[in-house]
């Protein structure tokens, strides 16, 4: 299992409301994690075989930035 960590600009739970739906419907995503708290709103996502730009396309779809950490 792959853990990629990404830096996002979703900034609040109705961004966080977005970008759900893109990343579940994302086949291969085991689990993901959006830390609010987090000053870089840091995407955590377990896969086992998608590739960083699998993840920054699902949350490009919703309008959300994700750069790899």
């Amino acid at each position: 299992m792959k853990v990629l960590k990404f830096k996002t600009n979703i900034q609040c739970s109705n961004c966080l409301a977005k970008v759900t739906p893109k990343l579940n419907e994302q086949s291969g995503i085991d689990s993901w994690n959006v830390d609010l708290q987090d000053p870089e709103r840091t995407l955590t996502v377990e896969t086992e075989n998608l590739e960083p730009d699998d993840i920054k396309k699902a949350v490009l779809k919703a309008g959300f930035i994700a750069n790899v950490k």
